[in-house]
């Protein structure tokens, strides 16, 4: 049974590969970069089997104890990532918990995370090539190591079954995985400020860790080396006690959710609140604005990015009051408004694609392209210019400068009105693999990779060139502090805004009326 669970991950893997090309170009780019960080890790342990006993010992134990935990959080706050082999689909067939739960277990291996880290969890031998008995504990220690992460990984998915199909769940969750990814920088820039002395601060907390189930067995190859025999069978059984707890709770949580399915009912809602459709005209283009801002707020894929938009500027910011002055930490709020106003504006080049099946609902009721393109416009510039203009604002008050005040509010009217009228022309234009609606934003979708950053790249550099002549008069009306050209920022801000905004409406309308077939067939091709 094992064997044949292996073998069916394989045949779901292959027959993936074969619905697009690109999914094999995602394929192949996502394994190239995995192997060269694979090769990286490996020639950095067994460059650091250089050093003594204790200080391989402090690296390895740190590093597989963050590799666990990673393992550990993931799965959680990324509740929508795919599992090929979802334990929910074999709930009607008689297969033995422990046959499956081996099967399971063994199959998680295939691909690209997991084979990356059984290789680079075995690869930690490399750096206890002086201390050959240690090599040979580490080789065993590796592969228990691996075990341990997908073990975690299953365990506190099962565990958290019920409240993973929560939506509030998810997009807390995001919330809480975001948060820290957006500000590591910043987060390792004061935990390094903090920590007065590194040499004795890290070996510290890696002993502490070695005797947690995150780094025991990780120190258990130090531990012989260093001659340590006791705790290094004490760790060792930590270790194993750890997986077992693991395989058990994952064990008894699958057991229940394969009998008990997680409840996913939604709760009752009154009737009679029309919501966002009260703020916009009686028109197509209004009703496709009203709902397009209902799902900025209620569709987790909105959501993550309504979310990122008003944080991301902050980490300029950040750098800004590093410098130690009120005009630098004034000049990174203002250029940030921009910057936050263009993640929003942007978002709506995927808008087709995070649609899929439902725009089969605008070409079944006729919908121009000019009220679907501009209701779309809509709903994202309600929320991308309030947000622009207050950080635009607030960076003017705060370096006290009018000059930079009406630049900036310049460059957001520009960036506003030009990302809106690209985006429209791109959303018409083309699709992406989207993550599926009901799916975590976090999801990266097969072949997907490579024909997304093209697109990516090709939208930003036209953007650019799009904004250069309000950015170059507002930089200059920052740099001088002549008011003449924080003026003329604005009045060129609003002026392109408003013609590329035009012209974008118009060419996408165009395009879309043109290629509403093809864009349902494409979004529908992935479901």
């Amino acid at each position: 049974m094992v064997a044949h669970l292996v073998r069916l991950k394989l045949t779901l893997l292959r027959n993936s590969l074969r619905r697009s090309p690109w999914q094999l170009v995602g394929l192949i780019i996502g394994g190239l970069y995995g192997l060269g960080m694979l090769v990286t890790v490996i020639v950095a342990l067994a460059a650091l089997g250089t050093g003594e006993a204790d200080f391989i010992g402090t690296a390895v134990v740190l590093a597989g104890a963050a590799l666990i935990l990673g393992w550990l959080i993931i799965p959680v706050v990324a509740a929508g990532l795919d599992m090929t082999l979802d334990p929910a689909r074999f709930t009607t067939y008689a297969i033995p918990m422990k046959s499956l739960l081996a099967g399971l277990l063994v199959s998680s291996f295939i691909g690209v995370p997991g084979a990356i880290t059984l290789i680079a969890s075995i690869g930690t031998a490399a750096s206890w090539w002086k201390h050959p008995l240690a090599g040979l504990v580490a080789l065993v220690c590796g592969v228990l190591g691996a075990l341990t992460c997908i073990a975690a990984s299953r365990a506190i998915t099962a565990a958290s079954a019920s409240l993973a199909s929560s939506r509030r769940f998810k997009d807390f969750s995001g919330i809480v995985l975001l948060l820290p990814l957006m500000f590591l920088g910043p987060i390792i820039t004061s935990v390094a400020d903090g920590v007065s002395n590194l040499r004795e601060y890290l070996p510290a907390l890696a002993d502490t860790v070695s005797w947690t189930p995150l780094g025991a067995i990780w120190a258990v190859p130090a531990e012989v080396a260093q001659g340590h025999f006791g705790a290094a069978g004490l760790k060792f059984l930590i270790a194993i006690g750890t997986l077992g707890v693991l395989i058990w709770v994952w064990k008894v949580c699958l057991s229940r959710a394969l009998v008990t399915p997680a409840f996913t009912g939604g709760g009752r809602r009154r009737g009679g609140k029309l919501g966002f459709f009260t703020w916009f005209p009686a028109t197509p283009a209004g009703a496709i604005a009203a709902r397009c801002l209902s799902y900025w707020f209620r569709d987790p894929r909105y959501s993550a990015g309504l979310l990122i938009a008003p944080l991301m500027p902050l980490i300029f910011v950040f750098a800004g009051s590093q410098a130690g002055t009120g005009d630098t930490l004034g000049v990174a709020l203002g250029f940030g408004g921009a910057l936050a106003a263009f993640l929003v504006v942007w978002s709506i080049s995927a808008d087709i694609s995070y649609d899929n099946t439902a725009f089969a609902l605008h070409i079944a009721t006729g919908v121009d392209g000019r009220a679907d393109r501009l209701g779309r416009a809509m709903a994202a510039g309600v929320l991308a210019l309030p947000l622009g203009l207050v950080y635009s604002v607030v960076g003017g008050i705060v370096i006290g400068d009018v000059a930079q005040l009406v630049a900036t509010v310049g460059l957001v009217l520009g960036v506003v009105g030009s990302g809106l009228g690209l985006a429209s022309v791109f959303s018409a234009r083309f699709t992406m693999n989207a993550p599926l609606p009901g799916e975590s934003p976090m999801k990266t979708r097969p072949g997907n990779g490579l024909s997304s950053a093209l697109i990516q790249m090709a939208g930003f550099g036209g953007l650019g060139v799009l904004v250069l002549p309000e950015l170059i008069l507002a930089i200059v009306a920052v740099t001088t502090g002549q008011i003449l050209f924080a003026w003329l920022a604005l009045l060129v801000g609003v002026v392109l805004g408003g013609v590329f905004f035009t012209i974008g409406v118009r060419m996408g309308a165009r395009i879309y009326n043109e290629r509403a077939p093809e864009l349902l067939l494409a979004v529908s091709a992935d479901r």
